[in-house]
């Protein structure tokens, strides 16, 4: 393709958008007052959580039990180990 073409494309694409930006903007008015008339008012209410953002709560959760079941594991483990330590001083006297 010649580069004229490709340039034309480019500018075409964009006058494309300005126009569609424009006819949004001049229509935005007619809309709200449509709006008014049918009694239809913006929802500004926040959407659901998408799929993903509820996984990341799920993850997120679930890796603060993790946490927390490997701290009580530790725990568990360090004292059985100071136990066992402190029969085997027990023994050696």
């Amino acid at each position: 393709m010649s580069k004229h073409f490709e340039d034309a494309r480019y500018y075409l694409g964009r006058a494309a958008e300005h126009a569609k930006a424009g006819v949004k903007e001049e229509l935005e008015p007619i809309e709200a007052r449509v709006k008014d008339l049918v009694g239809i008012e913006d929802e500004e209410e926040e959407p659901e959580p998408s799929r993903l953002d509820q996984l990341q709560v799920d993850l997120k959760k679930l890796e603060e039990r993790a946490e927390g079941e490997a701290r009580e594991a530790v725990a568990s483990a360090r004292e059985r180990v100071a136990e066992y330590r402190g029969r085997d001083a027990a023994k050696a006297e």
